[in-house]
């Protein structure tokens, strides 16, 4: 790890914090406090700059099931990604083929055929004609790890040497790679088999490549190549560093897997993500065009997502398709309701069962059609699913409202203890017609949640803190914020968005749930700006907005106290919280100052016993309110230091900062 990680990982121990006492004691919330939701920050995952294939997914090799196509992005085909490979002058040819594949949902494979392999002069101990891969921006391996290579082949003919080989690349013109690890195959079988190896790499390398070299002469079918470290999160196949940084949020839940990508990019409803599709063997998965240009993989999905949450301790939130695609195909955002396709209300019946069979798949026993599909892939026990999405802020027209009731009702009635979400559509403001039918919508259904989006300048944020103050306290349905985000990612804006969150915290009777997005962009494949974290093959960038979220997602809790902590002399620049976690027996004041200059706040802990003389106290500040952490510096980070602590105490709050004090009270 270098140093740089070393700091970030000091960073996010530092707000985690030890902990308060050695074991959690309950509390009775005292006298004056509002009940408010346990679940107020998760995170919502979209496969969005290359955040699945290339980022959490673990996989190494891209295209390694040959499915990349023009339809995708202009030049691609089964070749993206691969390059022929014949050390000492071989020969041979790639053919691609459709016939025969392993798998339907995997009709692209190559045929390698093999016609002369020669070790020549310069390229001793080097031979065969194949491919060769280098990843998602060059492979990073480490020395001494472990390595896990899988393939498909099937042989004509007699029975083929394939070497399989890890190497670095060589420097200067003519020089030979350097071998990092290597292993060779015998394929014999006349049908598709898998073949396995591990590779454990000679030294660290941050720009690898694979080769997959036949030493036999003769043809060679290869289709689904994979390289994934052994050392994943958990040993579930997700990037080790990346879903640490999630895990750091302590998220209550997690939205999957969109965002536009649930219905689709603009070619009808065939790239429709199907959640059928994502949870047998990987070899069986139909991958898909991604909304935002490129490949998924579905290497990452549903059964990996609900296994995520489950590591975490999160509550899933699947979002599933409700028969009419994205707002924003078929020419665009301005073309208003003549954009949206709709599935046919004679078809509407595959859309619904969509629906039932994910909450048997997820909740079912082993006895029953999908519960058994979820047994085999190697999880008996059910996942206790108690949230579902229905749509994804579709322009609410009267052909979505008639296929969302259609669902809704159905689910509704087979399952009536499921959570459901519905949409209020992009744009969640008072006076938005998608706005105004969403909620129109929700009150004649008895939706239980309605998920709003909006991204907005920073100023937005500072000026409508008080957004959730004046929505009715008698609806039924609650508030789900799945999308927003400030428009960059300065420390500006992350205080201006902690404000906010203070609002919704205040409100946390009528909001239930929150999620910052988008959530993760890798360096260099930018689809959307802001994001809450970066990275490339080697680091992780957390932003000052990620550190805010992780303020209020470490301490979150059950009842609010609006009247523990105020500032003197305080305007829009300052705000305050207290939440009480009964559960974990701990008090948590936020304090909040954006402006430039230094604030006092008092504080009143009178309705609260059993406090400590010494509490620990994390700051989050620079002295430039333009400050942010990207691949060059990171400026800002928690940092955790002890304050005195009184009944009625007065704290000087540094400007700039978002501050949370944590304390054991009985």
């Amino acid at each position: 790890m270098s140093f740089r990680n070393v700091m970030q990982a000091v960073a996010l121990a530092a707000f985690l914090g030890a902990p308060l006492s050695a074991s959690a004691q309950k509390v009775k919330a005292p006298a004056g406090g509002k009940k408010i939701s346990k679940e107020l920050i998760g995170i919502f995952f979209e496969d969005i700059s290359y955040s699945a294939d290339g980022g959490l997914y673990a996989e190494l090799i891209e295209n390694g099931s040959f499915e990349y196509n023009p339809n995708e992005r202009d030049g691609w085909g089964p070749g993206t990604s691969w390059k022929t490979a014949r050390p000492g002058h071989s020969l041979g040819m790639l053919q691609v083929r459709m016939d025969n594949p392993i798998h339907p949902n995997n009709p692209t494979y190559m045929r390698l055929h093999t016609e002369r392999v020669k070790e020549y002069y310069d390229y001793a101990g080097w031979k065969g004609f194949g491919l060769e891969n280098d990843g998602f921006d060059g492979i990073s391996v480490k020395a001494g790890a472990k390595y896990d290579f899988s393939v498909f082949f099937r042989n004509f003919g007699a029975a083929k040497q394939v070497r399989v080989v890890l190497v670095k690349p060589g420097q200067g013109w003519g020089a030979q790679p350097t071998v990092l690890a290597e292993t060779t195959l015998n394929v014999g079988d006349a049908a598709w088999k898998k073949y396995e190896a591990t590779l454990t790499s000679a030294e660290d390398c941050t720009n690898a490549s694979l080769q997959i070299l036949v030493l036999t002469q003769g043809d060679l079918d290869i289709d689904m190549v994979s390289l994934m470290p052994q050392d994943t999160y958990k040993g579930h196949g997700l990037r080790k560093d990346l879903a640490e940084a999630l895990a750091a949020l302590e998220p209550k839940f997690m939205r999957f897997p969109g965002g536009c990508v649930v219905h689709g990019g603009g070619d009808g409803f065939w790239d429709t993500y199907r959640w059928k599709t994502t949870v047998g063997p990987k070899e069986q998965r139909r991958g898909l065009k991604n909304t935002w240009g490129y490949h998924q993989s579905m290497g990452l999905g549903y059964y990996e997502y609900f296994q995520f949450c489950e590591d975490l301790g999160m509550e899933p939130l699947p979002i599933l398709p409700c028969g009419v695609n994205c707002q924003g195909t078929n020419g665009g955002w301005n073309m208003r309701t003549q954009a949206q396709d709709a599935v046919p209300m004679s078809e509407m019946d595959e859309w619904v069962n969509e629906a039932l069979d994910l909450i048997e798949w997820a909740n079912g026993d082993v006895n029953t059609k999908w519960g058994k599909v979820r047994a085999e892939a190697g999880h008996p026990k059910p996942f206790n699913l108690k949230y579902l999405g229905l749509g994804n802020e579709e322009k609410i027209t009267k052909e979505f409202e008639e296929r969302f009731k259609y669902i809704y009702d159905r689910v509704r009635a087979k399952y009536p203890d499921i959570v459901i979400v519905g949409t209020a559509g992009p744009g969640s403001h008072k006076g938005n017609p998608d706005f105004e039918n969403g909620w129109r919508i929700a009150e004649e259904t008895g939706v239980d949640i309605l998920d709003e989006h909006y991204y907005e300048p920073r100023n937005y944020f500072l000026d409508n803190q008080a957004n959730y103050d004046n929505y009715p306290r008698d609806r039924k349905t609650k508030v789900y914020l799945g999308e927003y985000a400030a428009k960059d990612k300065k420390l500006a804006d992350a205080l201006y968005e902690g404000l906010y969150l203070l609002g919704i915290e205040r409100n946390g009777d009528v909001v239930t749930m929150t999620s910052y997005a988008p959530l993760f962009c890798k360096k260099n494949h930018e689809s959307w700006n802001p994001d809450l974290i970066y990275f490339d093959n080697e680091k992780v960038i957390y932003t000052c907005s990620y550190y805010v979220q992780q303020m209020f997602g470490t301490t979150s809790g059950d009842y609010y106290y609006g009247d523990v902590a105020k500032f003197e002399g305080g305007d829009k620049y300052q705000g305050t919280s207290a939440v009480l976690n009964t559960e974990k027996g701990e008090l948590y004041i936020k304090l909040i100052n954006a402006a430039a200059e230094a604030k006092t706040a008092t504080i009143d802990l009178g309705k609260f016993k059993g406090f400590p003389s010494v509490a620990p106290m994390t700051t989050i500040s620079n002295a430039s309110i333009d400050a942010e952490n990207n691949f060059d510096a990171q400026p800002v980070a928690p940092q955790t230091k002890d304050v005195k602590i009184a009944k009625k105490m007065k704290l000087t709050v540094e400007p700039y900062s978002a501050n949370v004090i944590r304390l054991k009270v009985k």
